[in-house]
C-alpha cells in the first residue's frame, strides 16, 4: 500500500501553520541575469560582484517573494505579505550582505540547496540571527521560479553562545594573566593509589609514609599537569608549556617531597582544600619558596580529576626572613654567633643538664693598638681573621661566638678536658698558620679553659674560664710592656 498524498488544502494548511518561518520566492529573474553575465564572459562571480557592490543589490532586487507563512509575519513583525515585501530593504541590510554574496556564488556554481547563518532585521529594527536553508523546488531547477526558504530564529542561542564565549574569554584571561602561578592538575591517579591502600587495610597513613617514603615519589609521578598560566612559565623559567611539561621532574624534586607528603596526609584525611609553604625548583636549579593553595574543584570531589593549585613566590620574603634571623644570631663582622645566641645556648644546655661541657674564653690581643696605630679598618680585618680561625676550629654542636669587642668564646658540648686541651693545641696551630699567611698585624689570643664539673652550673664554669683568660691577658700585656721598654731603651 502507498501512503496517500496530502490534499492541496492540507498542504496549504501545513505551510501556513509550520513552526518555522517559510518563504516561497521566485529567482527566475536572477537566473536570467546570471545567464546574461555568463554571455558577457563573466567566469568569476565573486570578483565580478566585489568589483561593484551595487551588483549585489541588483541581484537582491531581482528576487520576488511570492508567499510567506504566519510564523514569518510574526517573526518579522509584519501585518501581511504586502507590508513585508514593501519593506524588504529594512529586513535585508547591513551585515547580511557578506552571507548573501556567498549564497549567490553557490547558486552560480549550480547548487540547488544551501544553508547559511546570516542576519535579518524585523520591521521594528530588531536584529535577528537566523539559520537559513534554501531549496530549489523539484521541477523548477531549470528556471529557479520556485525556491523554498526556511528560517529559524537562532538569536537567543547565539546570544547565549556569545555570552558563554565572553565568559570563557574572561575566565581564561583571569587564569592566563593572574599575577600568581596557577596549575590545573589531575589527581585522579593519586586518589586511586590512596584508595588501594585503604583496600589493603592501611589505617595509619602517616606511619605508612615513614616506612615507605618511596610512595611519595610514586604519587608525585602520577600527577598529570593539564594547564599552567604565563606566570608559572615566568617563575620556573620555561619558554612555553610544552617546555615545562617535558621537564616537570626538575621542578618537583628534593625538598618538596616532605611538603608533598604532608599534602598527601591531608588528602588521606579528606582535606580537599589546603594551603602551606612549599619548595619547588626553577629549571635552572634554583629553589623557589612558594605559598601554595590547593583545591579540588567543585564536582570532582569523588575523583580529584580537576585540581587548582596556586603558587605565590615568596622566595624574596624567605630570604629576607633568613637574613633577619641570621642577623639576630650572628656577628656580622666575623660571621660567628653573637652574644644573644651564646646566651640562649647556655640556657639550653643548662636545662638539658648537659655534661661534659667545656668552655674556652678568648681575648684578641692588641686590638686597641692596631686600631690606634693602623686605623679601625685594620682592626676590623684582624677581627675577621680571628673569626676565620675560630670558625674552622669547631663543628656542630660546638659554638664559636663573638661576645664583645675583642672577646670570643668557644662552647664545647660533649668535650671533656682532654678533648678541650687537644682543641687549644689545634687553635694555636691555626693561629700560627694564619700569621704566616697574613704576616702583620700579628694575631694572638689570651685564653682561659674550663670543663664543667659534675653538678656545677655553667655560669660557674664560664667564670673559671674567664678568670684564666684575664690572668693570661695580664701576663701578655705585662710581657708586651716589658718588650716595649727594652725596645725604647735600645733606641735611647
Amino acid at each position: 500500500m502507498t501512503t496517500p498524498l496530502l490534499a492541496p488544502e492540507a498542504l496549504a494548511e501545513l505551510f501556513e501553520r509550520a513552526p518555522v518561518s517559510l518563504w516561497v520566492e521566485d529567482f527566475s529573474a536572477l537566473r536570467q541575469q546570471f545567464e546574461c553575465w555568463r554571455a558577457e564572459g563573466v567566469t568569476d562571480l565573486r570578483a565580478w560582484l566585489l568589483a561593484d557592490p551595487n551588483r549585489i543589490t541588483t541581484c537582491s532586487r531581482l528576487i520576488r517573494v511570492l508567499q510567506v507563512n504566519r510564523r514569518t509575519l510574526e517573526l518579522f513583525e509584519a501585518r501581511d505579505l504586502d507590508h513585508l515585501t514593501a519593506n524588504l530593504d529594512r529586513v535585508f541590510r547591513d551585515d547580511m550582505h557578506n552571507e548573501h554574496l556567498e549564497e549567490l556564488i553557490q547558486l552560480w556554481n549550480g547548487a540547488t540547496r544551501y544553508s547559511s547563518e546570516t542576519v535579518n532585521y524585523t520591521l521594528g529594527g530588531r536584529r535577528l540571527d537566523i539559520l537559513l536553508n534554501a531549496h530549489v523546488l523539484p521541477g523548477h531547477e531549470a528556471t529557479w521560479s520556485r525556491v523554498l526558504f526556511s528560517i529559524e530564529d537562532i538569536t537567543q542561542r547565539l546570544q547565549a553562545e556569545r555570552r558563554l564565549h565572553r565568559s570563557e574569554q574572561y575566565a581564561r584571561g583571569l587564569f592566563e594573566h593572574s599575577p600568581v602561578s596557577l596549575w590545573v592538575e589531575d589527581f585522579s591517579a593519586v586518589r586511586q593509589l590512596l584508595e588501594m591502600l585503604r583496600a589493603q587495610g592501611i589505617t595509619d597513613f602517616t606511619t605508612f609514609l615513614r616506612v615507605h617514603p618511596e610512595f611519595v615519589d610514586r604519587c608525585m609521578q602520577e600527577i598529570r599537569v593539564l594547564d599552567v598560566n604565563q606566570q608559572t612559565l615566568n617563575m620556573v623559567g620555561a619558554s612555553d608549556k610544552a617546555h615545562l611539561l617535558r621537564h616537570l621532574p626538575e621542578v618537583f624534586r628534593d625538598d618538596m617531597r616532605s611538603h608533598f607528603a604532608d599534602q598527601l596526609i591531608d588528602l588521606w584525611n579528606g582535606k580537599l582544600k589546603q594551603q602551606r609553604e612549599v619548595i619547588n625548583y626553577s629549571l635552572n636549579g634554583q629553589p623557589i619558596n612558594a605559598h601554595m593553595q590547593f583545591a579540588v574543584m567543585p564536582g570532582h570531589e569523588t575523583d580529584w580529576a580537576l585540581v587548582l593549585v596556586s603558587l605565590t613566590d615568596i622566595t624574596a620574603r624567605k630570604k629576607a626572613e633568613a637574613y633577619l634571623e641570621y642577623l639576630g644570631n650572628h656577628d656580622v663582622l666575623t660571621g660567628l654567633r653573637n652574644r644573644t645566641f651564646f646566651a640562649d645556648e647556655i640556657n639550653r644546655l643548662e636545662r638539658k643538664e648537659a655534661w661534659p661541657v667545656s668552655v674556652i674564653m678568648l681575648d684578641l690581643n692588641g686590638l686597641k693598638a692596631v686600631n690606634d696605630e693602623l686605623g679601625h679598618a685594620s682592626g676590623d680585618a684582624l677581627l675577621r681573621r680571628a673569626g676565620e680561625v675560630l670558625a674552622k676550629l669547631v663543628d656542630k654542636p660546638q659554638v664559636a661566638a663573638r661576645i664583645g669587642g675583642d672577646e670570643f668564646v668557644l662552647l664545647l658540648p660533649d668535650a671533656d678536658a682532654d678533648a678541650t686541651q687537644a682543641l687549644t693545641q689545634r687553635l694555636r696551630e691555626l693561629v700560627d698558620l694564619n700569621n704566616q699567611f697574613y704576616q702583620a698585624p700579628h694575631l694572638s689570643f689570651s685564653m682561659g679553659v674550663a670543663t664543667r664539673a659534675d653538678g656545677e652550673r655553667l655560669e660557674a664554669t664560664i667564670n673559671r674560664a674567664d678568670q684564666q683568660m684575664y690572668a693570661a691577658k695580664r701576663s701578655f700585656y705585662n710581657q708586651a710592656d716589658f718588650n716595649r721598654r727594652q725596645t725604647q731603651e735600645a733606641r735611647d
